[in-house]
């Protein structure tokens, strides 16, 4: 009798948890690589296409001052899976960065006598990811693509919370001729020749999808797109230099891995040359496309099998496009400078999110948010409970248009390499320190970035 009573007690448990799971949202988080503040055609780009992600924009909000966490790499997508400063976890360099490197650090103090804290190469497991923080309520959890949190194999996704990983390693970007395979990833077996990298992440995204749709779940997929080697899909490419022709645009297709010295025969250095550079490059175009090809081709599943409007879908940029004298695939203007720089084009970037009959359609936010604000708002919007120690506040009141917004007090960001850089926002002000590493060269840049968003007119003496 106990066991009969147990049993049925058991199955009404279960049951109960079932109906609860169904009821949760599904989210998937993209992440674009290097892309742009003005990337996306929702955002003001007359060059570039992204028809899915506008059209994302027109059915959920788009945010107009979203901030990475870092303008490089890891650090932010550490600060996204943790909800914390990147500082916090002991991540502030891109892993690994110059000045970490055994057989370069020496020689870097020579230059930089106050070297940066030691950067850690691995983000602790004993840290709690979205993945981790979500599995209790019975999410199925999926990492997609580039992960860059960590060298060693042991803090891969799969030890971070994630049931699937899928291409996430160690690697900073898919290498020389890694758009196509072979991609020499550990954990992405090669498809047919000719295959290209994100298409093949798509399709692999939709097979998941079909495995989870059971359950709610949680996908994580960081693209490798944008990120150098500039290499597009060659009949995208075709298509985007008829259509800078068509525009009265000098194009440019260089692949930069193809010519070493691709720099020294231009006059990217030249402040001027950059503040008339528009957004002309067919590859990098190509890339976006395809990029955006591939959500669209996500969504579509989502609508096959019956999860679209019970999908939360966000989407974002790690830090601001390549557009400075290290690069200049595009263009952040009106934004000052691009990734590397804590100007306002290499931590502001493109936020997209949606979820009908929560988040307004076509609405815009001006709401200041940053990376480490990804986690808690996901909780909450969820439902669960957010992990102890974050520093992020969630932004659900933004997104709803329900009760009232808590702000942050400040914003703090740092990057150590090319001298070190320190910056921080309050109240309407934006204090950057640059050549902290270099004590007898270190300056102060004060700007207001509600009035002056390009960062032209430094009131440091003023103030």
């Amino acid at each position: 009798m106990k066991k009969t009573l147990f049993t049925s007690l058991s199955v009404m448990s279960a049951a109960m948890l079932t109906a609860q799971q169904s009821e949760r949202p599904n989210v998937i988080f993209f992440l674009a690589d290097d892309l742009g503040w003005t990337d996306l055609s929702c955002y003001g780009s007359k060059f570039y296409e992204t028809p899915n992600l506008d059209q994302l924009a027109r059915e959920g909000m788009l945010f107009t001052n979203a901030y990475a966490a870092c303008p490089v790499s890891s650090p932010t997508r550490v600060s996204i899976q943790t909800g914390k400063y990147p500082a916090r976890v002991g991540v502030t360099d891109f892993i690994r960065g110059r000045y970490h490197q055994p057989n370069t650090r020496t020689e870097m103090q020579k230059i930089c006598p106050v070297l940066p804290p030691d950067n850690l190469f691995n983000m602790p497991l004993e840290e709690v990811t979205i993945a981790e923080a979500l599995k209790p309520y019975g999410y199925q959890t999926a990492h997609i693509g580039k992960w860059h949190v960590a060298e060693d194999s042991l803090y891969f996704p799969q030890y971070q919370g994630y049931d699937i990983n899928i291409a996430g390693c160690g690697k900073g970007s898919p290498g020389p001729g890694g758009y196509f395979v072979p991609y020499n990833n550990p954990y992405l077996k090669d498809g047919p020749e000719g295959e290209y990298l994100t298409d093949r992440l798509g399709d692999e995204c939709v097979k998941i999808l079909n495995k989870f749709k059971g359950k709610p779940f949680f996908i994580n997929f960081p693209f490798y797109q944008v990120h150098t080697p500039l290499i597009g899909k060659p009949d995208k490419v075709r298509y985007f230099e008829e259509k800078a022709r068509k525009m009265g645009l000098d194009t440019v297709t260089r692949v930069f891995d193809e010519n070493p010295d691709w720099k020294s025969k231009q006059p990217f250095k030249s402040k001027s040359y950059r503040d008339r550079l528009v957004q002309n490059h067919a590859t990098y175009a190509a890339m976006i496309s395809s990029m955006d090809e591939n959500i669209g081709k996500v969504i579509a599943e989502l609508k096959r099998l019956g999860l679209y409007d019970n999908t939360i879908i966000i989407f974002t940029g790690d830090n601001g496009g390549l557009s400075t004298s290290e690069g200049t695939p595009t263009s952040n203007l009106p934004l000052k400078a691009g990734k590397g720089h804590l100007y306002e084009g290499g931590i502001r970037t493109p936020h997209v999110a949606y979820w009908p009959g929560v988040i307004p359609k076509a609405s815009v936010s001006y709401h200041i948010s940053a990376f480490w604000d990804f986690l808690p708002t996901m909780a909450e919007l969820i439902g669960v409970k957010t992990p102890n120690g974050v520093d992020g506040i969630s932004y659900l009141p933004t997104l709803t248009g329900k009760g009232k917004q808590k702000e942050h007090s400040s914003l703090y960001f740092e990057f150590h390499e090319q001298g070190g850089r320190q910056a921080i926002m309050k109240d309407g002000w934006k204090l950057i320190r640059l050549n902290v590493s270099m004590p007898d060269k270190t300056t102060l840049e004060l700007y207001n970035y509600f009035e002056d968003p390009g960062e032209m007119a430094n009131v440091a003496a003023q103030y």
